[in-house]
Formats: structure tokens, sequence, C-alpha cells
């Protein structure tokens, strides 16, 4: 499913990596994901940091405030970047495709952990 923010169309990849990754490796990927755009000193994902590192997830293209924009969206605490459990939620926010299935999701990530 594709989605449209602020101008930009995003392919929604979510479900699918879901499916073909399960619960568990879904979840490691966007970990992996966020130590490929977070602050190695910080170790959250600052302005600086997304910006350095966009090139690398194909966002080369944005402007700084529509860099700024994501950072804002995703910034539950107001510290002005990103922790880990802040960028995971960004990105089920994003997928709404993932946002309808979460309830299930989580039951399934609860299971998997007990």
């Amino acid at each position: 499913m594709a989605s449209q923010n602020n101008g930009l169309v995003f392919q929604d990849y979510f479900p699918t990596m879901v499916e073909k990754l399960g619960t568990e490796g879904f979840m490691k990927e966007l970990r992996n994901g966020f130590k490929l755009l977070m602050d190695r000193e910080k170790e959250v994902i600052t302005f600086e940091s997304l910006k350095k590192n966009s090139a690398s997830l194909g966002l080369q293209g944005m402007s700084d405030d529509e860099l700024m924009c994501m950072l804002r969206e995703g910034d539950l605490d107001g510290d002005g970047a990103l922790d880990e459990m802040e960028f995971c939620t960004l990105m089920f926010r994003l997928s709404p495709d993932l946002m309808n299935s979460s309830k299930s999701l989580l039951e399934e990530a609860i299971f998997t952990q007990g």
C-alpha cells in the first residue's frame, strides 16, 4: 500500500516484511534501521544523524524541513531526538496496515517472549 506524507509517496512494505520475517524478525529489522540512523555517541536519532544517514535509506532528496518534520512527528517526549521506542512507534504509525493489525502483532510478540 502506498501512502502520502507531506507530498512524499511511501510504498508500505512493512506488512510484507512482517509476513515473511515474523514479528520478531521484523522488530529486529526496525532496530537495525534505528541503529543505521542514530548518532553513535548519543544513541538517539538526531536531526544531524538523520540528515547524514538518510541517503542510505533512499531519502537523499528530502529537504531539511521534511527531515525535521519527520523528527518532530516521532518525538514523543519533546527532547528533539528519537530513541529506539519512538522510532519504532513512528514506523508503525506510518504503516496503516500495521496499525490495523498491531493488536495481533503485539500478542504474537508477547507470546514469543514468554
